[in-house]
């Protein structure tokens, strides 16, 4: 399962991790961090938004809604095809509707 610590450039980083410790300490890596500065999710557990088969997502909705980073989490979820967990607030399914513009982003999936 990928770790939440990899927000910022969405590749899975050592399973210890819970925050944003452990990224890259490149350059790139560092900046795309920082916008991420203040993501409630570096403060909740990871596994809260990756729910397994037929686990009810709603507590990480509810953590997105509140993110002040939810709308830049979502869109690096949908650049990167992000096939797993909720990102932004919305499940996979959310995200493929939102990408072939069907649905809106900011329509509340809280249930």
């Amino acid at each position: 399962m990928p770790s939440m610590s990899a927000i910022g450039d969405l590749t899975p980083a050592p399973a210890s991790d819970t925050d944003f410790q452990g990224i890259a300490g490149d350059a790139y890596s560092e900046q795309r961090m920082a916008r991420y500065e203040g993501a409630l999710c570096a403060q909740s557990d990871p596994e809260v938004f990756f729910p397994e088969k037929g686990e009810s997502s709603k507590n990480a909705k509810l953590i997105c809604a509140a993110c002040p980073c939810r709308d830049l989490c979502l869109e690096d979820a949908l650049v990167n095809d992000e096939q797993h967990g909720i990102w932004g607030g919305l499940s996979y399914p959310e995200r493929c509707r939102v990408a072939r513009g069907s649905e809106s982003p900011h329509r509340q999936h809280i249930a």
